[in-house]
Parts: structure tokens; C-alpha cells; sequence
């Protein structure tokens, strides 16, 4: 397949949503050949939704009848002939389907199985439905975030699935694969979305163990509650993001703003006039549009931005010069991430539609009786 640092991995991926397809992406992004198992109710389904589901591209799909014995028999010929699977189910599906990790393990002892979950594969809440919102509230996440005297604020579904969940996912997969070179050995990765995220406030409870955060929201460093970490609505209703922390970025957004040498200004860290100082920077912000702003800051040392949409963040010009986003098919979307000096990773942009390479697949790994498989309909192409 692709170039990328994980050309020649090659990733099962049993089709499911959110983190785990995600996921995949990423790994996808970076080399790897993977092979997403979807169902074969998904054929049609896929093909009337068109090819906007981003977190497909790169990739190969294969639909399979996993109810049936030769569609189980495929998906274990695709195990023992890949690096990694990836399964985003509760706990004990797989195994029902005859596709958990023992089965798996025993056809290929040196497969990474990387497990997909909100809440873990044991514990009280491990069978239970979730989502994001809920995962992020048990690890104490979502309390953190918002505004003092104000309820916690949503942050999208970025911080738990995406965060906590597949980035883990991913750093869990590529630490066993690299372990299994030594050891000749697979392992289950268990990946749950309440263990990264909680793993992500490290820095968070740190600074509460050391008297430096309160636990409530809006009344700290990071959280709104300094006048120089937030956001300030400007002349035309948006938005500009301030982040001055240090003394000398802080100064020089006090000077940029035009608030140097003004009497009486509060001391950066003086808390008890914090609301004074807000207002003071306030007042100054609503007197410009955002994009006159954004000329006064960028660039500069002052740690403030313009507050972009996400349409508009795709036609930055500082995005545009370096290539963050990439545009197929009339539309755009994040491109690969990080970048490598020497096997730089790349995609197509275009996202693999369920059962489209069905044959391709199955002819290109060795399998026998594919014609035969398509006419049964243990596998579709659609």
C-alpha cells in the first residue's frame, strides 16, 4: 500500500463508529495497509450515504457475513495474515462471533488485538451503553470545563473519543507491535475512554495536589478563571483567543492591546482585582472587529488568536501555507498528522465505501474460492 513510517503493517479493522474507526485512520495516515471488515447490511447502506465518512479513507473495505461459518473462516484468513486487529464492540461480542481474542490469537500468536471501549472490558458499567459525555463526566473531565457559576461545557466529542480514545488505542498498538518484534509475541491492547482521559488531567491533578487549581470550574489558570487565559468578543460578535501566561507574553499582549503604561492597571496575578482587569480587556476588544484584531496580534509573542470557524480554518492563510487541511472531491479535511522527515505519510482523502474492494482483497492475500465466497454471499462486492 501507501508510504508512511507503517508501510508493511498490515491492520484489520472490524467496522464499527466513532474512536475505533478513527482510529484506524490514523494508522492508515501513517503506511499501514488496513482492511476494514464491514457487515454486509452496510453495502447499500454505505453506497447511498456517498464518500463523506473521512475517518474511511485510506483504507480497504471488505464486507463480510460474520453470522456465517466461511464469512468467520475469511476474517481469521485475514488475521493470520496481518500485524494488528482492531474491534470497537462491548464486551464478549467478538467472542460470540467466534472473532475474540483467543480465537484470533490462536491462528496468529503474533497478532496485536487492540480493543475499543468507553468503559473497559471488566467493572460494573463495562456491558453498559455509553458515550463520549458520559465517559469524560466519571473521570471528573467534564466538571473541570466551563465557565464559574455556569454549568460544564461540552467539549464536542474530541476530549473522550478522540483523545482518550483512539490516540491511546493507537500509542497501546504501536507499543505491542513493537514489543512483539522482540518477543515474537501478540497481546491484547485494552483501550477504555475513562483510562485515557483520566491519564489526560495528569497535569491537571498535579497542579491540584500542589495548591495550584481549585476543584471548580472557572476559578483557574487554564479554565477561564484569569482574565488572560479566554475569550473576548470583539466589535462584529466573534471572537479573539487570549492565552498570555508568561510574565513576558503577558506583557507584550498588555502593550499590543494598548493597556501599557495605564493607570491603575491590575498586576497580572493579582486575583482579587482579576474582574477588573477582565472588564478592562473587554472594553479594549469590543473597539475592533476580529480580523483587525488579528492583524495587530499575528504574529506576535502576545499568545493571541482569532477564534477561526471551522470553514473558515480550512481557508487560513497560515493553514493553507503549511497544508493543515486537504481538499478531494469539493471537500476538506485534516491532513495526515505528524509529519516525518523521511517517510512522510500521505492519503488520498478518499474514504473507502463498504465492500467496495471485497475482491481485490481477498485475491490479492491468496484466498481461495473467491469467486465461489462472492456467489454464496459469505463476502459482497459492492
Amino acid at each position: 500500500m501507501g508510504k508512511g513510517p507503517l508501510a508493511g503493517v498490515r491492520v484489520v479493522e472490524l467496522a464499527g463508529i466513532g474512536p475505533g474507526p478513527f482510529a484506524a485512520m490514523l494508522l492508515a495516515d501513517l503506511g499501514a495497509d488496513v482492511i476494514r471488515v464491514d457487515r454486509v447490511s452496510a453495502v447499500k447502506a454505505g453506497a447511498a450515504a456517498g464518500g463523506t465518512d473521512f475517518s474511511n479513507r485510506g483504507k480497504r473495505s471488505i464486507a463480510v457475513d460474520l453470522k456465517s461459518e466461511r464469512g468467520r473462516e475469511v476474517v481469521l484468513g485475514l488475521v493470520e495474515r496481518s500485524d494488528v486487529l482492531l474491534e470497537g464492540f462491548r464486551p464478549g461480542v467478538t467472542e460470540r462471533l467466534g472473532l475474540g481474542p483467543d480465537d484470533c490469537l490462536a491462528r496468529n500468536p503474533r497478532l496485536v488485538y487492540g480493543r475499543m471501549t468507553g468503559w473497559g472490558q471488566e467493572g460494573a458499567l463495562a456491558r453498559s451503553a455509553g458515550h463520549d459525555i458520559g465517559y469524560i463526566a466519571v473521570t471528573g473531565a467534564l466538571h473541570a470545563i466551563g465557565r464559574a457559576g455556569g454549568p460544564p461545557q461540552v467539549p464536542l466529542n474530541l476530549l473522550g473519543d478522540f483523545a482518550g480514545g483512539s490516540m491511546y488505542l493507537v500509542v497501546g498498538v504501536l507499543s505491542a507491535l513493537l514489543e512483539s518484534k522482540t518477543s515474537g509475541r501478540g497481546q491484547v491492547v485494552d483501550a477504555a475512554i475513562v483510562d485515557g482521559t483520566a491519564h489526560l488531567s495528569t497535569f491537571i491533578h498535579a497542579m491540584m495536589a500542589g495548591g495550584l487549581w481549585q476543584d471548580r470550574r472557572g476559578s483557574n489558570m487554564l479554565d477561564t478563571g484569569a482574565p488572560w487565559y479566554d475569550v473576548y468578543e470583539t466589535a462584529d460578535g466573534r471572537h479573539m483567543a487570549v492565552g498570555a501566561i508568561e510574565p513576558q507574553f503577558y506583557a507584550e499582549f498588555v502593550r499590543l492591546l494598548g493597556l501599557e503604561g495605564e493607570e491603575g492597571l491590575p498586576g497580572q496575578h493579582d486575583r482579587e482585582r482579576w474582574p477588573e482587569l477582565r472588564e478592562r480587556i473587554a472594553a479594549v476588544f469590543r473597539t475592533r472587529t476580529r480580523d483587525e484584531w488579528a492583524k495587530v496580534f499575528l504574529p506576535s509573542d502576545a499568545c493571541v488568536a482569532p477564534v477561526l470557524s471551522l470553514k473558515e480554518a480550512a481557508e487560513h492563510p497560515y493553514n493553507t501555507e503549511r497544508d493543515v487541511f486537504l481538499e478531494r472531491d469539493g471537500h476538506r479535511q485534516p491532513a495526515p498528522a505528524p509529519r516525518f522527515s523521511r517517510t512522510d505519510a500521505e492519503t488520498d482523502g478518499v474514504p473507502a465505501l463498504p465492500g467496495g474492494q471485497s475482491r481485490d482483497v481477498l485475491t490479492e492475500l491468496g484466498f481461495e474460492d473467491v469467486e465461489g465466497l462472492l456467489a454464496d454471499g459469505s463476502v459482497v462486492q459492492s
